[in-house]
Formats: C-alpha cells, structure tokens, sequence
C-alpha cells in the first residue's frame, strides 16, 4: 500500500475520531430568580388586597388560574374561575365587607414554576345574627403557578379563622 492510500485512508479516520472526542459544549445553568419571583409574588399580593377594597369581582378574579381552587371555611370548595366569582359575590354583597392580607413568607421553586406564601389576614363582615360589623383575623396559603405569560396566578387559595369573628 502506498503512502498516499494510507493518508487517503487514515485521514478521514483521523478526522471522524478528534471530531468524536471533543468535549460537549457546556450546559448554561438557568438563572436563579427566586427573588425576582417572591417579589413579583409579594407585588402581585399587594395589588390583591387593593383589588379586594374595590370590590371589583374581576380584578380579584384575574389573581387565580382557570383551574384554581378556593377553600373557604363553611362554604363548598370552589374550582375555576366561575365557582370562585359566583363565591366570591357573597363576601362584595356584605356592605361591611373588608379583607386585608399580609406574607409573613413567599417561597418560589428554583424552577421557577410553582410558588407558595402564607400569612396573616383581617376581615370585617357582618354578623349574620346580630347585623353588625365583626372583626374577622385568621391565617391563609396561597399556591402559585407561574404561566405561560411569566405572570403568577393563584392554583390554591385556603384560609381559615383564628377563632369566631368578633
């Protein structure tokens, strides 16, 4: 065999094993934004409370996915959005109503996709008995999942009271 076989021959070889054993680019990390999302998070709670004090049904509605679940004490789970607006009417009715809620925590995955806070909230309802205005303290959590849009809506919405309102 002649030396200019043998490269013929042996060179694409060469080529096909160094092109085989270089080493794979490098996989980029994703950015931790947990901050920025238990940020937004937080934004989005404050801006919750200020929907609630209009007592716009589809500000405070636009908080929670399609899919959401809202469990209040003494009233049927609500899933959807259309279960939650129709629950929800009863509390904007009251002429007493008012909510407030506070985080004490927001933690956001690393994946960015799922989220949770709880905290603290104060209601004023009327007393179904005596018609008058209750002071109404309890603690809540709330379950986020990020969407398609980067927002963060409410998946599951649960609360309960710290003792009978008062």
């Amino acid at each position: 065999m002649s030396r200019l076989s043998c490269i013929v021959i042996l060179l694409p070889l060469l080529l096909l094993l160094t092109g085989c054993s270089q080493t794979p680019p490098a996989v980029q990390a994703q950015p931790d934004t947990r901050a920025a999302d238990q940020k937004a998070i937080t934004d989005g709670e404050a801006m919750w409370v200020a929907d609630w004090k209009s007592k716009d049904i589809e500000k405070i509605v636009s908080h929670y996915a399609d899919d959401a679940i809202f469990m209040e004490p003494g009233m049927p789970q609500m899933k959807g959005k259309d279960a939650i607006r129709a629950g929800l009417k009863m509390f904007l009715s009251d002429k007493n109503f008012v909510l407030s809620f506070t985080p004490t925590n927001v933690e956001a995955s690393k994946g960015s996709d799922v989220a949770y806070s709880y905290g603290t909230y104060t209601a004023i309802v009327t007393d179904a008995k005596t018609r008058k205005p209750v002071n109404d303290t309890g603690k809540y959590v709330c379950v986020y999942r990020k969407q398609s849009d980067g927002s963060w809506k409410a998946v599951l919405d649960i609360n309960n009271p710290d003792g009978p309102a008062k």
